[in-house]
């Protein structure tokens, strides 16, 4: 990636200085030509571990590993100019110690030109968010709902019902804030919770699922476009049903070859088009 084109993009600090300000806006990429589609219109492009579901067909993120994040990290990257690009540590490659995450960090950050790593995990994971923003790696936090925990939460289930269990998320969010992280997302909380933790914290909060009061929103794209079907979470809104769409075109596709009408002539090399009708 030239000089020039790393230049040109929204930087952490750019973020960072966005709290209580114009609201981030945030969407996830896997692959450099939706990377290239959605770049003009973001202000960072996250590559979620969520991809183990959407791409790959898992029942959850926890098979991801972390070549997988490395390879659809550098893909974003080169599809991208403008937005910054943050990529999810996946489960396994951080959790150990603040030295494992840092050789996985640096190893993405080096790889993909990304500008940020993401980890889920509040007050136990603090120790870590402080030990890599001290080495040079920016850091987004993510609490609430961490799918990561998804079997010691039980299910992908809304957190933080109850005041203890508000109390803390709350506490986790303020522990990563003050190790350094230069942004929180906010995940699957109660909407007073979200709009609390927005209020309590220092960095920009990015919400999904918690509150329009966050510094900015992130959905998973192919939720937001109707390409992921499996289920729907109550947060997603779609804003088109290109699954649908897709279907169709392959519907069409199909019924043009088994009747012979794909290819015509005008697909195939070698083949004159036919005369002009007078």
């Amino acid at each position: 990636m030239s000089a020039s084109k790393s230049n040109a993009r929204v930087s952490v600090p750019a973020l960072r200085a966005r709290k209580g300000g114009e609201p981030i806006v945030c969407l996830t990429a896997y692959t450099a030509p939706v990377a290239r589609l959605l770049d003009p219109h973001v202000d960072l492009l996250l590559v979620g571990d969520s991809l183990g579901m959407v791409i790959y067909g898992f029942d959850s993120t926890l098979p991801v590993t972390l070549d997988m994040m490395i390879a659809h990290g550098a893909a974003v990257t080169r599809g991208s100019e403008r937005a910054c690009v943050v990529v999810d540590l996946p489960f396994g490659s951080y959790q150990e110690s603040p030295q494992a995450a840092f050789r996985a960090s640096a190893r993405v950050m080096a790889e993909t030109g990304a500008q940020a790593v993401k980890l889920e995990g509040g007050l136990e994971m603090a120790e870590t968010v402080a030990f890599l923003t001290a080495r040079g790696i920016p850091v987004m936090g993510h609490v609430g709902l961490t799918p990561q925990s998804v079997n010691t939460l039980g299910g992908y289930k809304a957190v933080g019902r109850d005041e203890a269990a508000a109390e803390r998320i709350a506490a986790d969010a303020r522990a990563i804030a003050e190790a350094g992280a230069f942004s929180l997302v906010i995940e699957g909380t109660m909407e007073s919770l979200a709009r609390r933790i927005t209020e309590e914290v220092a960095i920009p909060t990015i919400g999904i699922g918690g509150s329009p009061a966050c510094d900015g929103q992130v959905l998973v794209t192919d939720d937001m476009i109707g390409l992921f079907g499996a289920f729907q979470p109550k947060f997603v809104k779609r804003y088109a049903e290109l699954g649908a769409a897709v279907g169709e075109a392959a519907a069409s596709y199909a019924a043009e070859v088994r009747a012979r009408r794909f290819p015509g002539p005008e697909h195939c090399f070698g083949v004159k088009k036919a005369a002009a009708a007078v």
